[in-house]
């Protein structure tokens, strides 16, 4: 059992094949480090589990070392001058219950205070998961006021994030693709979609056309596959498509095949962009300059499905792959709940 002397580590010890089982990782028990000086031990308090972590599963993160992932923690002692004792951080040294961070390395930073914003914002809309939406948005779409926008895998956390976001910046008609009638419901309920269309009840270009007879301007694609197919078919001259992601083929043996329609891109003059978070970092202040007001006023609220317990952290990320969670999925240490600082 953890104490306060002994801290809980996960590792990964097989490579999967096809979807992950939850025996490819394993806890590790170890002593609580000690700080180095310019370090500082932070207790960590919330857990970020992403899709990009099962393609780091694949062969990105090494087996039977400690794992990566986005933190936020509380600093116990501190031997670097950027960090005091109380601080909360931001950083990457995820799936485990203590580290030992540097300031201002590997993307660790002292949190700026929002009063009334929760402290789970900032690993949801206010983190790395609505900056990657904000910078999707802003800069490789540019989203422009009146433009109407398709989003995949709209339920989750970039796909609420980007769709509270877009009504904050104006956007037209937001259509959203989600896995269950449940979720449809959600984003037209709560989040703001003007529409929202299950995946599974047929093809997705017949779909969107329905819920977007008249077409649409920008894509941010979190699945690729049909949804990328359907929407090149939806886009308007001069279009444009922001590629977050392609959990449609994570656990794919196999890549599915290019969409059919893609030489459409040349005949409609559109644009097709990946966009990587970590190439737009710059934007953090920015955008939170731009987003706590709407926090704190209550016209955005961060999506989120909290798992309590750090022994769960396995089975969240699982449930995630497989679509469990409405907004982002984070795993919060025991007690923690919905805390606002």
């Amino acid at each position: 059992m953890m104490t306060t002397h002994t801290a809980l580590t996960v590792h990964q010890i097989a490579r999967p094949t096809g979807f992950p089982t939850g025996a490819e990782f394993t806890f590790t028990e170890t002593p609580v480090p000690a700080p180095a000086p310019g370090q500082a031990l932070v207790e960590n308090l919330y857990w970020s589990v992403d899709p990009y972590h099962r393609e780091q599963m694949d062969g990105g993160w090494a087996l039977n070392s400690p794992l990566e992932g986005r933190t936020i923690g509380r600093v116990l002692t501190s031997r670097d001058a950027g960090l005091a004792e109380g601080d909360l951080v931001f950083h990457r040294a995820g799936w485990r219950t203590h580290a030992l961070v540097t300031s201002d390395t590997d993307g660790t930073r002292r949190l700026r205070a929002h009063p009334g914003v929760p402290l789970h914002a900032h690993l949801s809309i206010l983190g790395g998961t609505g900056l990657t939406a904000y910078a999707a948005l802003t800069r490789t779409l540019r989203l422009q006021s009146g433009e109407d926008l398709f989003v995949s895998a709209a339920a989750g956390g970039v796909g609420t994030a980007a769709g509270r976001i877009a009504r904050l910046l104006g956007a037209g008609r937001i259509v959203g693709s989600v896995g269950s009638p449940a979720k449809v419901g959600y984003l037209t309920g709560t989040v703001g979609y003007d529409a929202a269309f299950d995946y599974h009840d047929g093809p997705v270009a017949e779909l969107l056309a329905k819920a977007a007879p008249s077409g649409i301007d920008a894509y941010v694609d979190n699945v690729g596959g049909g949804h990328l197919e359907g929407a090149i078919t939806s886009l308007r001259e001069g279009g444009r498509i922001a590629w977050v992601g392609a959990i449609a083929q994570y656990n794919a043996a196999e890549p599915p095949p290019a969409p059919r329609n893609l030489f459409d891109v040349v005949g409609k003059a559109l644009r097709l962009e990946g966009v990587l978070v970590r190439n737009h970092r710059s934007l953090q202040g920015e955008f939170e300059d731009f987003l706590v007001p709407h926090l704190q006023s209550g016209a955005a609220v961060p999506d989120v499905t909290i798992i309590e317990g750090f022994e769960r952290i396995v089975d969240a990320f699982l449930g995630m792959l497989r679509g469990e969670n409405t907004g982002k999925m984070l795993v919060a240490r025991s007690g923690m709940g919905t805390t606002v600082p």
